[in-house]
């Protein structure tokens, strides 16, 4: 298999440190904007002959089809931000070969009434597409992060192993990381926190569809295990919501994080002054968004990892019967910050998200998954996957939930926040 990796940033640089440990790839293309930087992060390798450094531009999607030629790109991975994803996605279909993202498209929020209804779900355009991957013989592989990714495989293996019915499949992602010295600094990209945390959060019923509430909505007390303990977790928009009920019978769907009041008191406070907007204002000779604004002026996540303590973890939640009995588990992947610094120099919430695309890299480099088509992990057998990411000295975990067991997430009672939001800043 000849990979070809677009973003050399946090995310496509763990993907070149957890490759080099693994023989399936032939080649092992990392390309950025600036090729320094992707040369860069070649360079920490400890055996850096096995890549290559290219420049292209991700926007530009001739250029994008020219590289994948040049390169003879199986596969393509697209660990840029979702900004990027129609070019790339564009020109991995251009020129024949497959592709993999670890978000989907954009959404846009209903115009007029954003906070029940949908407006252009995520990746409406990517699974719309689905039809003409499966024609040309080739597969878009949508989502395949932890959070898309690994929590769907959770999902697809509850219901194919654990479970005669769900009820409802919740993933729930939660952390007691810190950073010394930094009153706030956002350990992922500050751009894709936003988009997900003050969109409105879906919801998919299996009577309703797809609908959106409140920001930060039906709070809970969710208890992480591996010594992170109780979270408060609350509805965000993701794309487990969108993805896991193509392939999963159940009744709901729900995604949340544990933001904590503090982060959730900042994003508001962005949203009040306007700071969370995309649209271009203009300041002195120049239009910029003060979205990427505020992405500037804050630490890159991808340097922070020395300064880091504590673990990530990420999981599907699962309640439903087995065997005439309710039943309700908790699988999970934790990734302590410690040990992804040692043992493979990068921060833990990028290395979680970074070592999913790379296992599945290898499950279709070895035929243990094959499809064509747009497809999101939930629709490949869950097995292969969670045995081979043993093989990577990284295990999942489930614990058995309910009275006497594990707790339960407990509701908090308490209403979502309806963002009553002025703008503070008018778009030029």
């Amino acid at each position: 298999m000849n990979i070809l990796v677009v973003g050399a940033g946090g995310v496509g640089a763990s993907m070149a440190s957890i490759a080099e440990t693994r023989s399936f790839f032939t080649s092992f293309v990392l390309a950025d904007i600036t090729k320094a930087r992707a040369e860069e992060a070649i360079a920490e390798l400890d055996d850096p002959g096995r890549f290559i450094a290219e420049e292209v531009d991700a926007r530009n999607e001739a250029d994008l089809v020219a590289l994948i030629q040049r390169v003879n790109a199986d596969i393509v991975i697209n660990a840029c931000d979702p900004r990027l994803n129609d070019p790339i996605f564009n020109a991995a279909y251009t020129a024949g070969c497959s592709y993999i993202d670890m978000a989907m498209n954009l959404s846009t929020p209903h115009l007029t009434n954003p906070y029940e209804e949908v407006g252009t779900p995520l990746g409406e355009n990517q699974i719309a597409s689905d039809e003409k991957w499966r024609e040309r013989g080739i597969l878009a592989l949508v989502g395949m992060g932890v959070e898309p990714g690994l929590s769907d495989i959770f999902a697809r293996y509850a219901a194919d192993h654990l479970f005669d019915t769900i009820d409802e499949i919740g993933v729930r992602d939660g952390s007691n990381l810190s950073i010394d010295g930094l009153d706030f600094a956002p350990t992922f990209s500050i751009w894709t926190t936003i988009e997900e945390c003050l969109n409105p959060p879906i919801v998919w019923d299996s009577t309703r569809g797809l609908y959106t509430t409140d920001c930060f909505s039906e709070p809970e007390v969710f208890h992480f295990p591996a010594g992170i303990g109780p979270i408060e977790c609350v509805n965000v928009e993701h794309e487990e919501v969108i993805l896991v009920p193509r392939e999963v019978d159940c009744n709901r769907v729900t995604f949340k994080y544990g933001l904590g009041a503090e982060f959730i008191d900042w994003l508001k406070t962005f949203a009040y002054l306007g700071l969370d907007s995309t649209e271009k204002i203009r300041v002195g000779d120049v239009s910029v968004s003060p979205r990427d604004v505020l992405a500037s002026v804050l630490p890159n996540p991808a340097k922070l990892g020395h300064l880091m303590h504590g673990k990530t973890c990420a999981g599907t939640w699962v309640r439903g019967t087995y065997d005439g009995a309710p039943r309700e588990v908790y699988l999970y992947h934790v990734a302590d910050n410690e040990t992804t610094m040692r043992e493979w120099g990068s921060q833990a919430v990028l290395w979680q998200t970074a070592v999913c695309p790379v296992v599945a890299l290898e499950l279709l480099c070895n035929g243990s998954w094959k499809a064509t088509g747009v497809r999101g992990p939930e629709a490949f057998d869950a097995v292969p996957f969670l045995n081979l990411l043993g093989d990577y000295s990284t295990h999942h975990g489930m614990v058995e939930m309910g009275p006497g067991l594990w707790p339960s997430p407990k509701p908090t009672g308490q209403p979502g926040w309806d963002r009553p939001v002025r703008r503070a800043i008018v778009p030029a």
